[in-house]
């Protein structure tokens, strides 16, 4: 693997990698079986697993709120949710749960890419070099 801290110009060592549950001198030389080994979504065992899991919570938590936010807002709300939009003649709750959801899920999948390759990055992580298909 290259050394890809170059730009950093602190005197922090650079982060580590995901190691699973396996951490410390036992994973020196040797490749983490993610198979066989033991991972806690509530308590990851790494910096990288943390950082990982932040971003799908997160991601999650916004997901549930446009997905079920129109919904919801529906049962609390009827008066407001089924009045017609003066320019296309829906009810608002249509509009929300047929163009709001999908729209909202090609944001949350842009966003992720974004947030993921961003701890890639921040990890040295590289996807041709660390055991990608060859061409």
């Amino acid at each position: 693997m290259t050394d890809n801290d170059t730009h950093d110009s602190t005197d922090e060592p650079p982060a580590e990698p995901d190691g699973g549950a396996v951490a410390g001198a036992a994973q020196a030389g040797d490749s983490t079986d993610y198979l066989t080994s033991e991972v806690n979504l509530l308590r990851p065992s790494t910096p990288f697993m943390r950082d990982h899991l932040r971003i799908i919570w997160t991601g999650f938590a916004i997901w549930a709120v446009v997905v079920f936010g129109p919904v919801t807002l529906t049962a609390v709300a009827p008066d407001v949710m089924t009045t017609t939009m003066p320019v296309i003649g829906f009810p608002l709750h249509y509009f929300l749960v047929s163009i709001g959801a999908p729209g909202g899920a090609l944001i949350l999948a842009f966003w992720y890419a974004r947030k993921r390759d961003a701890l890639d990055d921040k990890y040295g992580i590289d996807h041709a070099t660390d055991g990608g298909v060859s061409e």
